[in-house]
């Protein structure tokens, strides 16, 4: 590469704004480290006129950012947009055809896209980046990639949704509601003010399995339905009662290597208090990885804000002035095969289930008749009779047993007259 490097940047919101005044104000570190010097001479933003922390030439602003990626001066683009697909799938697509370097942050579009694109980049001898796209901070994929190169990895387990465990902990220490937890995880920035649901419904959690799945067990990205829940239904009386059964709840993002098969999926889960990953709170991830022959390697940091992201992007685009040419997902494209998914169906598993019920004779017969005629076998049963409202809550622990019974489970008590709504039901993580 050579010698004076040139950028681009679309899109300056939280992120982009970050990562303008990181690179100006590390310029003549860069040059130390890389022996390259950099300038950004192309920007663009939805709004020019938007009040910004930094100032800038209106000469550098283009306002289509597709102009950026045919510019013959430009090297390297961040797309730091965050769409799946439209003007961000336009904007990579565009600029590896041109041969320019890319760097993203954007899971979206990596999870949904990254097949195609990483092919693309690879036809063209160029760079696709997307360290900060899972994990915020933490140099997890670059880890798969280059550190970890060697091992079979068999299971990967994380916590990688920051908004959900900040509103999750902070639930468990202030005993407040999750609407409420919300509304302040949204005033701080962890949150998206007008739409938190891809945080919350645990997709953006999937997107990074998805993504992780692909660079640990070197296959394409799946497309198939997976299991995933997010935290929405989650109650302070859920919390409460983990806390006495000596639980915490965290949302969870797991991939694995069952018979050969793929099997990845999102939820949340009761773990141990005295697990690793139980006490990983506030905005922070963690990534658990479980490999041959080094073992079980841990990795932890904040996951959410522009501050940890922007590290991320750093550490991509120094990783591109040092002239590493890297196949995205760490080997060639046409070595990474598709995987079968595996029957979520066949999946064993026990669960927290938590009933509110009319306080009546016969309620708690009925229930456990549902179990029984399911072949699911109580654990620990827990009543909470609220006579002033005239209902109860019952709190159940089961054995393990298939995911395809407690999905027939759920279909029988949905018809059960003294549920006054739909039960809470959590997966009890194994130890």
């Amino acid at each position: 590469m050579k010698k004076n490097v040139n950028i681009g940047i679309i899109g300056l919101g939280q992120i982009g704004s970050r990562l303008y005044k990181e690179i100006l104000s590390k310029r003549k570190d860069i040059e130390i480290k890389t022996g390259k010097k950099i300038n950004i001479i192309s920007i663009s933003a939805k709004n020019i006129r938007k009040k910004r922390s930094f100032s800038f030439s209106k000469k550098k602003f283009c306002k289509n950012p597709i102009e950026i990626t045919k510019n013959s001066n430009v090297d390297i683009i961040f797309e730091l947009i965050g769409l799946s697909d439209g003007i961000s799938k336009k904007i990579v697509e565009s600029a590896l055809a041109n041969k320019k370097h890319v760097v993203t942050a954007n899971k979206a579009l990596i999870s949904k896209h990254g097949d195609y694109l990483s092919l693309l980049a690879e036809k063209n001898k160029v760079n696709l980046e997307f360290e900060a796209a899972v994990g915020g901070g933490i140099p997890i994929l670059r880890t798969i990639k280059d550190g970890l190169a060697t091992n079979k990895i068999s299971k990967v387990i994380g916590i990688l949704n920051g908004t959900c465990n900040y509103i999750l902990s902070e639930m468990e220490n202030t005993n407040e509601s999750f609407s409420n937890v919300l509304k302040r995880a949204q005033k701080l920035g962890y949150a998206e003010p007008s739409n938190p649901k891809l945080d919350l419904n645990g997709y953006d959690a999937l997107s990074k399995i998805r993504i992780l799945s692909a660079l640990s067990f070197n296959k394409r990205i799946t497309k198939t339905n997976c299991l995933m829940n997010g935290i929405e239904d989650i109650d302070i009386d859920d919390i409460k009662m983990a806390k006495k059964l000596n639980f915490k709840i965290k949302l969870l993002g797991i991939t694995e290597i069952i018979n050969g098969k793929l099997f990845e999926r999102v939820h949340p889960c009761l773990v141990k208090k005295k697990t690793y990953i139980a006490n990983i709170n506030g905005v922070m991830n963690a990534v658990i990885l479980n490999g041959t022959p080094v073992g079980k390697s841990v990795l932890q940091g904040e996951g959410a804000g522009p501050g940890p992201t922007s590290s991320a992007l750093m550490s991509d685009l120094l990783s591109i002035l040092r002239g590493n040419i890297k196949y995205p997902f760490g080997i060639p494209n046409n070595k990474r095969k598709q995987i079968k998914s595996y029957d979520q169906k066949f999946y064993s598993n026990s669960f927290y289930l938590r009933f509110q019920v009319k306080d009546k004779p016969g309620v708690l017969l009925s229930i456990t008749k549902a179990f029984a005629k399911n072949n699911i076998s109580i654990k620990n049963l827990i009543q909470d009779p609220d006579k002033k409202n005239k209902k109860a809550f019952i709190t159940i622990i089961t054995h393990q047993n298939l995911e395809k019974n407690f999905n027939s489970l759920f279909k029988n008590l949905s018809k059960n007259k003294f549920l006054l709504k739909k039960p809470t039901s959590i997966r009890i993580e194994k130890e």
